[in-house]
């Protein structure tokens, strides 16, 4: 089973959306035994917290249900996933930090490949950030929907040409 595992922030907007997106694909697609999904925050601050309130909103308005309760990465999640994909380029390097971190032990272990959110999209390099809406109004998170649903579509048209048989 591929397993992924989407990360942001605080893993109360990007990455608990992205996770509630990509799964109900999986639905679609009927690859919820072949792939795994799971979200996960850099900081702690919300640890077992539900999303924001403003993006269970928006990700409803579109017919998404947004359950998962706020966790933070582990060392563990990088021998655990095959694709860690952060939603931004600080999430990015806060990943590549953690990894470099990891003890010997789990740098025998790790299995995970570290990626941009939407480098699996057609998008220019510089278009790659998805945005944190938390410090914005309604249409910050309707945007972010926006490119969440982009990357998603993206992610599994990649993975089911390329890794999935």
């Amino acid at each position: 089973m591929l397993r992924i595992l989407f990360v942001c922030l605080g893993n109360i907007c990007r990455s608990p959306a992205a996770q509630a997106v990509f799964e109900k694909l999986l639905v679609q697609h009927q690859l919820t035994g072949q792939i795994e999904v799971d979200s996960a925050g850099i900081l702690d601050y919300h640890e077992g917290e539900e999303a924001d309130p403003r993006m269970r909103n928006a990700a409803r308005k579109r017919g998404y249900t947004i359950t998962h309760r706020s966790r933070p990465i582990t060392p563990e999640d990088f021998s655990q996933f095959d694709h860690i994909i952060a939603m931004d380029r600080k999430v990015l390097q806060s990943l590549e930090e953690l990894e470099s971190s990891l003890t010997a032990q789990e740098k025998k272990r790790k299995r995970a490949m570290l990626s941009l959110f939407l480098e699996h999209t057609d998008r220019s390099p510089k278009e790659y950030d998805v945005p944190d809406p938390y410090w914005s109004g309604p249409e910050g998170f309707e945007h972010v929907m926006d490119l969440i649903e982009e990357g998603c579509y993206a992610l599994l048209d990649n993975l089911t040409n390329n890794c999935i048989s």
